[in-house]
């Protein structure tokens, strides 16, 4: 079980560890939000970007999760 949560933890900061490094905004709004002063904003957008990006990636795999224990003790209670 720990070897399990140690590895999701890892995955989770390796994924966020490459959305730091990659701006996740399309050609258009980058062009808008680079000619502003101030940069607040594209970081903003692009936080919000990586957001609805990550969210559904998070909920398909505790979606996986829980199907994976129910077979797990389904199995357990078979034998």
């Amino acid at each position: 079980m720990n070897r399990r949560i140690v590895y999701t933890v890892f995955v989770l900061l390796v994924v966020f560890a490459f959305a730091k490094a990659y701006p996740a905004q399309c050609a258009m709004c980058r062009a808008v939000l680079e000619s502003e002063a101030d940069s607040s904003t594209a970081k903003g957008i692009n936080n919000g970007i990586k957001y609805l990006m990550v969210i559904p990636y998070i909920l398909v795999a505790g979606v996986f999760y829980f199907v994976w224990k129910s077979r797990k003790k389904e199995k357990a209670t078979d034998r």
